[in-house]
Parts: C-alpha cells; structure tokens; sequence
C-alpha cells in the first residue's frame, strides 16, 4: 500500500533537528511520496532544496494568504525561476484566509490573482487554501483561473454549496486529519462520501492538524500519520482501504503530474 502526502511543510523548523527520523517513520507507514507547500518565498526555497535531495518529495512554491504582505515583484520573479525546478510540481499554497485576517483582504486578493496568473502561464496545478472567504475564491476562480479544475481545494471545511461548486469546475479535493476528530470533523464526514473517488486526496498538513489517534499522543503531525486519514477515509466510505489508497495515490500523480514509475 503506497501512500501520497499530498500537503505538508516539511520545510517548517520543527522538523530541522530530526527530518531524517520523521522520513523513516514515514516510509515505515507507507508514505512513498510526499508534496510540501511553500508559504511564502524563504520556504519556497527551502521546500524546492529539500525536494531535490530525495526522489521522493517534491515542492509547490507560492505565498500564503497570510503572507502575501511579504510579497512583491521581485519575489514574485524568483518564485517564477523557482517553479520551473524539475521538483517544483505546484504553485501553492495560496488563497483567501479572512479567519484571522493576518494581512488585509485587497492584498490577499491582488496577490491571489497575480499567482493564479503565473501558474496558468506556466500550466501548474495550483494549491488552494481558503478560509471564511464566504464565496470569494469561488468568484475569484471563475472570473481568473483560466485552467479551472487544474487544481486542489486543500484541507476543504467549507459548505455543502461550496463543494458541489469546486466539484463542477472540476477541482479535487484534499482531506486532512480533522475527519478523525469527533466534533470538528462531523460535517467533513457527511460531505466527504459526495466526492467522486477520482477528485479525493490525503493530506496531513503536519505540523499542523494532527489526526486521530496521534493527535493524543504528539502535538506536531508528521507524514507518517496520513495513513489515519486514510483508515478513516476507508471506514466512511465503507471501502477497502487498499483499494482505496490505489485510487489516491493514482489522483494525487495524475493531478501533480508525477511519473508513478519514477516512484516505485
């Protein structure tokens, strides 16, 4: 059973003492590849780096909502020469977060829509993050995504409404660990068997939104425990949780447009 993290940040410095470990832990699980999002231009760079050292991990380079402010022309431009690395498969994270509001709604927008633009120009799927925008990166992605569906919606919370807009433009979907946990993840479960089985992927997000059951032991997630979101992936829907890691794992290469070959 072959396993795609598609969506950490390997990058963060949690990791810089014991990155080797966790990799271990990880092929021991049977994580074979994992994707790690860049947030803003130093991790970018430090995910493509870490990307190029192992056939196994790949890199998404892109500004974060809530690190848009950070952003400008010339970084811009050194994202750009970034994305055209053999490892660098996406441009994200990006989106709207108006949870916190770490950076004001025009710049997260401008800058939502200058990368949108970049990664059409350069034909890479792209890595969507979105938080209470009530509506706004849909719009936004009609009216600017000229490759609708040439993406993910990652760690998807939103509405019953939402999902069935992102699914009829033809995105995939990407679930994370909160479907382990009782009271957060009650809707994620009643939404979640509405997915086509060739729009779903895995992810963890780790360090953040360790799943169920480690969530009781560690406090930072890591690769390895993607597998729980698979098991109860499995149980929600009610299917062989071989079968169905088959079917992530193929949606996940088909979407980053990863040779399986050049993984096995």
């Amino acid at each position: 059973m072959k396993l795609f993290d598609s969506h950490c940040h390997l990058d963060d410095s949690t990791y810089d003492a014991d990155l080797d470990e966790v990799l271990q832990r990880a092929a021991d699980a049977g994580v074979a590849a994992m994707m790690i999002a860049g947030i803003d231009l130093k991790a970018s760079q430090k995910a493509v780096v870490i990307a190029a050292s192992r056939p196994h991990i790949f890199a998404a380079v892109g500004f974060h909502p809530h690190d848009t402010a950070s952003a400008d022309d010339a970084a811009m431009q050194q994202l750009c020469k970034l994305a055209g690395h053999v490892k660098a498969k996406a441009w994200g994270e990006i989106g709207l977060d108006f949870y916190r509001m770490h950076t004001p709604q025009p710049i997260q927008e401008k800058w939502l829509i200058r990368q949108i633009e970049a990664a059409d120009e350069m034909d890479m799927p792209i890595i969507f993050h979105e938080r209470d925008s009530d509506g706004r990166l849909l719009s936004i992605l009609k009216t600017y995504h000229r490759h609708p569906g040439n993406g993910v919606i990652h760690c998807f919370s939103g509405t019953h409404a939402e999902l069935m807009q992102y699914l009829e433009m033809g995105y995939r979907i990407g679930v994370t660990g909160i479907l382990t946990l009782q009271s957060r993840g009650a809707d994620l479960r009643e939404l979640v068997s509405e997915i086509p089985r060739d729009r779903l992927l895995i992810e963890t997000d780790a360090p953040y939104l360790t799943p169920a059951p480690e969530k009781n032991r560690f406090r930072r997630n890591e690769p390895a425990f993607v597998k729980s979101v698979l098991i109860k992936l499995s149980e929600v829907l009610d299917e062989n949780p071989e079968v169905l890691a088959e079917t992530l794992w193929s949606n996940t290469c088909v979407l980053f447009r990863i040779s399986p070959e050049s993984l096995s």
